[in-house]
C-alpha cells in the first residue's frame, strides 16, 4: 500500500467549527439567474435562458443553462458556437450534476494540526485572506516573491497567474504542457514554426484519409473533433487506427494496426521511407515549402518495412498498404497530431515524425489537413507593468529543457521544492488540478509538500491534494460564476462569455472575487483597479468595439471568416529559421539533438507483467467529476482491460475484481476486469481518474482503481521536459 492510501484523511472536528461569516460582497460578487419578482417579491415561475460557456472540461463549448421556476434545470448547446454547433457531449450536458453535487466544497478551511492529520477549522473569508497574505508577506521577505509557485488549470486560474505575477513571481505551471500537450507542440513548432494548438487545427470533417496514434476520438470526447469525425465516417473517409487496444474509434477504421506499445515511431519513420522511397509524397508542396529532405531521405532509408515488422509486430504487407493509402488521399490526408502526447520520453521526436509525415502529404494549410486559425482580438485590460523578477524561473533553470514550456513545467517546480534548487520555492497556489492524480509519483508530490511553508488549493470538490492543503478555497462552480472571456485560435474566429446562472448554494466564492480580495491584503490594489469583474469584463469587450450586454444576451460572438487553406487563398508562412518547413531541423542540430527523429528502443515487462495503459472516458473530466452524481450514474468505476488469452491463463473473468500491483511493489485499490480480445497480450488499459482515497469524495471514494497511484517512473524528455508515463508495468494480485 502507499502512503497516500495509509493517511489520515480530510476530517472537519464538530468542536473546533468557527461560526461562518461570509465576507461582505461589496467586492462585487454577481449573482445568477433572478429568484423574485421585483415588483411583487414573489418568486419567479417559467423559464429563464442564460447563455454561458462549459467548464467540463478545457474545450469550453458555449452553452444555454435553463433555469425553471428560479432551479437550474437544464443545459443545451448555443447552436451559434462554431465549437459545440448547439450539441453538448455528455459531459456538457452532465454540467447540473456539478452544481448540485452534494461533496463540494461549503466554506473556506485553515488546517490547524501538523499537516498530513488533516484537521480542519472552517474560517471566513476574511481569515482566510489573513492567513494566506501573512505567510506570503513571510515568505517574500524571507525568500523573495519567487519563492510562490503556481499551478493551474483551466481559465479561471488566470486571475490568480495575475496577482502572483504583480506579487513579483513568474514560477507558474500547467500540467497541460509538461504532463499532456508540450511535446507535441513543441515538436510542430520546431517543424513549422506554429503549434497545433487547442482547440486543434485539425481538418477532420473534410479529410478523405485520417490516421489516429494512440488518439481516442469517441472517448476522449473533444466536441467538435467527433461530431467531424462522424461526419467524416459517414461520408466513406478511409481511417486507419495505429493503437495496442481497439479503441472505439478503432471499431470504425478501414486498417486497425495493434501495434506494439513503445514502437510507433518505428512506424512512422517506416512509412516515411515508404513515402519517399516509392515516390508517394506530394512533390510540389515538399520542393515549395521544405527544407532539408535530402537529409530525411537518406535518414530513413534504413527503415524498411521487414525491419519495422520484428520491432512493431505489423506485418511488411500491412505498413507498405497503409502508406499507400495515406498517399492515394494527398492532399486531403491527415495524420493526427493526437493529444496527450507524453509517453515514453523521446515524445518530442515522435511528435516531430508526425509532422514530418504531414508535410510529405502536403497537409499543413489544404482542405482536409491542417487548417489556417485566427484569433478574435480582444485587447488585454491596460494593467500596469509587473515588478521585474530578480532570478530566473526555478522549474527549468538554466534552460535544462531547451524547449521547455513558456508558462511552465510543473515536475521541475516540484523538483525545486523537493531540492531548494535553484532556489528555495515555499509556497504553492494550486488551482483546479488534483496535483497527486496528474503529477507522475505521488511520493514525489508528498515529500515537496512537507517542504512548503504555504499550500493554498482553490477547488470546488475536496480532491486529494485539497487534503495536504493549509488552507483550502472553495470556488463557486462555472454555472455560478463570471470568469476570462473565451477567444481561442480556430478556424472561426470568436468570442463567448461565462456569466453566472444561478447562485451558489452555500459560502463558495468565484476565484476571480479571491483574486481581488486577497490583492488588498497584499497591497496589490492597484493591479485589481476594477470594481467588480462585469466591469472589466466591458472595459476589454469595449476596446475591441463589443460591449457587455450584447455578449450576455448572446453568449458568442463571431469575427470575420478567414480563408482555411491553400484552395481558398491561404498562404502558409513558416517561423523557422529557414523560413521553411524543416524536416531536417537546424535548431535541434544546432543545440546537439538529431535534427532527424531516430527510432530508440523502449524497456519491455519483465515476466510476468504488462505495460499500463490509461486513457479518458467521454463522461468523465480526468478526476474532477466522478463525485458528480449524473455522470456517476453514466459510468461510476473503471475496469482494467486484459487481453482474452491472458485473463483465461490466470483464470479471470469479466466482473472479476483484482488488484494491480507496479514494478515499484505499490498496490491499488481493486478494479473490475474486463476480459477482452480488443487489446495486446504485453499491456493492460484502465480509464484514468478513478480511485480516488480522500473520503470527502463520498461518490467515488475507492471506486476503481488509481492509474495515478500506479505511475511511479516516468521518462523525461530532454527536449522540453515532459514526463513519459507509459513505462510503468503491473501485475495480478488476485486476492481482493
Amino acid at each position: 500500500m502507499t502512503y497516500l492510501s495509509r493517511r489520515r484523511f480530510l476530517k472537519i472536528s464538530g468542536a473546533s467549527i468557527i461560526a461562518t461569516a461570509a465576507l461582505s460582497s461589496a467586492g462585487g460578487v454577481v449573482k445568477g439567474a433572478k429568484k423574485l419578482e421585483e415588483k411583487t417579491g414573489k418568486k419567479i415561475k417559467g423559464i429563464q435562458k442564460i447563455p454561458t460557456y462549459c467548464s467540463m472540461c478545457f474545450w469550453k463549448c458555449s452553452a444555454i443553462a435553463y433555469v425553471k421556476n428560479g432551479e437550474l434545470w437544464k443545459i443545451v448547446g448555443n447552436p451559434e458556437d462554431p465549437l459545440s454547433n448547439g450539441r453538448l457531449c455528455p459531459r456538457g450536458t452532465g454540467g447540473v450534476g456539478a452544481h448540485y453535487d452534494p461533496d463540494r466544497l461549503k466554506a473556506p478551511l485553515i488546517r490547524k494540526n501538523e499537516r498530513g492529520e488533516e484537521k480542519w477549522v472552517q474560517v471566513t473569508w476574511d481569515e482566510a485572506f489573513e492567513y494566506i497574505a501573512s505567510k506570503m508577506n513571510k515568505i517574500k521577505k524571507d525568500y523573495g516573491p519567487e519563492s510562490i509557485g503556481f499551478f493551474s488549470h483551466g481559465i479561471g486560474g488566470g486571475f490568480f497567474k495575475h496577482l502572483l505575477k504583480a506579487y513579483g513571481t513568474r514560477n507558474i505551471a500547467a500540467p497541460s504542457f509538461d504532463q499532456c500537450l508540450g511535446p507535441r507542440d513543441t515538436a510542430f513548432e520546431i517543424t513549422y514554426g506554429d503549434v497545433i494548438g487547442g482547440p486543434e487545427r485539425t481538418d477532420i470533417e473534410n479529410a478523405k484519409c485520417i490516421v489516429l496514434f494512440g488518439s481516442h476520438i469517441g472517448e476522449n470526447m473533444h466536441n467538435t473533433q467527433v461530431q467531424e469525425f462522424a461526419k467524416a465516417v459517414e461520408r466513406g473517409a478511409s481511417i486507419i487506427v495505429v493503437d495496442p487496444r481497439m479503441s472505439t474509434a478503432a471499431t470504425k477504421a478501414k486498417y486497425y494496426l495493434p501495434i506494439k506499445p513503445g514502437t510507433d515511431l518505428a512506424l512512422l519513420l517506416t512509412w516515411i521511407n515508404i513515402l519517399i522511397s516509392e515516390d508517394l509524397y506530394d512533390k510540389d508542396y515538399v520542393k515549395k515549402y521544405t527544407f532539408g529532405f535530402e537529409q530525411l531521405k537518406a535518414e530513413v532509408s534504413k527503415y524498411t518495412p521487414e525491419w519495422a515488422y520484428p520491432v512493431t509486430g505489423i506485418e511488411p504487407e500491412l505498413i507498405r498498404k497503409t502508406a499507400h493509402e495515406i498517399a492515394r488521399f494527398i492532399p486531403s490526408a491527415l495524420v493526427h497530431p493526437g493529444r496527450h502526447s507524453v509517453w515514453y520520453g523521446d515524445d518530442t521526436q515522435r511528435g516531430r515524425a508526425l509532422a514530418i509525415i504531414n508535410a510529405l502529404i502536403g497537409s499543413w494549410g489544404r482542405k482536409g489537413g491542417l487548417t489556417n486559425q485566427d484569433v478574435f482580438d480582444i485587447p488585454s485590460y491596460p494593467y500596469p507593468p509587473y515588478p521585474e523578477p530578480k532570478r530566473q524561473r526555478a522549474d527549468n533553470p538554466d534552460k535544462k529543457y531547451p524547449f521547455g514550456g513558456a508558462e511552465g513545467y510543473t515536475t521541475g517546480l516540484r523538483e525545486a521544492t523537493l531540492t531548494g534548487k535553484p532556489y528555495p520555492i515555499k509556497g504553492w497556489f494550486v488551482y483546479g488540478t488534483n496535483l497527486l492524480y496528474s503529477l507522475p509519483n505521488t511520493e514525489e508530490t508528498i515529500k515537496a509538500i512537507q517542504n512548503l511553508d504555504l499550500l493554498v488549493v482553490i477547488d470546488v470538490i475536496p480532491s486529494e491534494i485539497a487534503g495536504y492543503a493549509d488552507v483550502v478555497l472553495p470556488e463557486a462552480v462555472y454555472l455560478e460564476r463570471y470568469d476570462e472571456l473565451f477567444a481561442p485560435y480556430f478556424k472561426q474566429p470568436f468570442v463567448s462569455i461565462r456569466q453566472p446562472v444561478v447562485d451558489p448554494p452555500n459560502d463558495q466564492k468565484p476565484g476571480w472575487w479571491m483574486a481581488k480580495q486577497l490583492s488588498e491584503k497584499l497591497g496589490l490594489q492597484k493591479y485589481f483597479p476594477w470594481k467588480n469583474i462585469e466591469e472589466y469584463l466591458d472595459t476589454r469587450l469595449k476596446s475591441a468595439g463589443l460591449s457587455l450586454a450584447e455578449i450576455k444576451k448572446k453568449g458568442v460572438i463571431k469575427g470575420p471568416e478567414i480563408p482555411l487553406n491553400l484552395e481558398e487563398g491561404f498562404e502558409p508562412e513558416f517561423e523557422t529559421p529557414t523560413g521553411k518547413i524543416e524536416l531536417y531541423s537546424t535548431v535541434l542540430a544546432e543545440k546537439g539533438f538529431d535534427p532527424i527523429p531516430k527510432f530508440t528502443k523502449h524497456k519491455d515487462p519483465p515476466a510476468g507483467y504488462f505495460r499500463l495503459l490509461f486513457g479518458r472516458a467521454p463522461m468523465h473530466s480526468f478526476s474532477r467529476t466522478q463525485t458528480n452524481r449524473l455522470l456517476d450514474n453514466v459510468m461510476n468505476e473503471n475496469e482494467v482491460w486484459i487481453n482474452a488469452d491472458v485473463a483465461k491463463k490466470y483464470g479471470l473473468n469479466s466482473g472479476d475484481y483484482i488488484k494491480l500491483k507496479n514494478q515499484d511493489g505499490v498496490l491499488s485499490n481493486k478494479v473490475k476486469v474486463k476480459s477482452t480480445e480488443r487489446i495486446r497480450t504485453d499491456c493492460v488499459y484502465i480509464v484514468h481518474g478513478f480511485g480516488h482515497n480522500s473520503r470527502m469524495l463520498k461518490g467515488a471514494y475507492l471506486k476503481g482503481a488509481s492509474d495515478s497511484q500506479l505511475i511511479t517512473k516516468y521518462k523525461i524528455d530532454p527536449l522540453m521536459g515532459g514526463t513519459g508515463m507509459n513505462v510503468n508495468f503491473v501485475t495480478f494480485e488476485m486476492e481482493v
